[in-house]
């Protein structure tokens, strides 16, 4: 089973028809201006021809800088500035996040190369009982925007609506904002299909519509975590505004 997803730079294209790549764990992915067939090409004359290398493991992923001047910088988007650096010729480096981007300077421009680890596992409280532990079904992190989202998308069943109409993504950003000043249309839609793929969802039909692939993501989404108490009502605390400063 693939454990890690590559998603390419941004094209003059729609960005919605970006090719994903899923490795296998011990799986390897080239990047670069000129690789052999199978590779992620990036078609821009400031990337070296073999770039890089993205090594997939079973909880996490490691990264090889093949340029030989350039220094690489992997983003953790919702660590405040948290990142790493990868050295020109540094070789499987581990990559902690569980979703990061992959900064390229190339000829002034900046190229991200998002990586997603969904696999990612957490220490479950010990039961006191001998033997192997249960792997969890849903690993998820409540400490991440994506379960916010996710609980914003429960919030209207969660408050006693079980068939009330999800909301719109404008509705959530909206939510959200209070908490994450920075959200946006297109940063909740990137942490919705995250979730999709988080979870395991299958993807609409590649021939839908964006707007009914979209909505039918959000409503399977929505049903799975509540069939499966992803998000309870208690977990809703996770919408609130954070307190204010008193001044002194």
């Amino acid at each position: 089973m693939y454990s890690i997803i590559v998603v390419p730079p941004p094209t003059t294209e729609d960005e919605r028809t970006r090719t994903q790549f899923r490795l296998a764990p011990g799986e390897r992915l080239v990047f670069g201006r000129s690789v052999p067939e199978g590779g992620l090409l990036i078609g821009h004359d400031g990337v070296s021809r073999r770039a890089g290398e993205i090594t997939a493991h079973g909880t996490f992923w490691a990264l090889s800088n093949l340029s030989a001047h350039q220094t690489y910088v992997v983003e953790n988007p919702e660590g405040a500035g948290e990142h790493i650096k990868v050295a020109p010729g540094r070789l499987d480096a581990p990559v902690p996040f569980e979703f990061s981007r992959i900064v390229l300077p190339a000829a002034g421009d900046l190229l991200p190369v998002e990586v997603w680890a969904p696999r990612h596992d957490y220490l479950r409280a010990e039961d006191g009982t001998d033997g192997e532990p249960t792997a969890p079904a849903f690993s998820v992190d409540r400490t991440k925007r994506y379960f916010a989202v996710l609980a914003a998308l429960c919030e209207p069943r969660l408050r006693g609506a079980p068939h009330a109409p999800l909301p719109t993504v404008e509705q959530v950003v909206e939510r959200l904002r209070p908490g994450w000043p920075a959200a946006s249309r297109a940063s909740v839609q990137w942490n919705i299909d995250y979730l999709a793929v988080k979870l395991r969802l299958k993807p609409g039909p590649e021939t839908a519509e964006a707007g009914a692939r979209l909505n039918g993501k959000k409503e399977s989404l929505v049903s799975m975590a509540l069939r499966f108490d992803l998000v309870r009502e208690d977990d809703l605390v996770v919408l609130a505004a954070p307190p204010r400063r008193v001044p002194r």
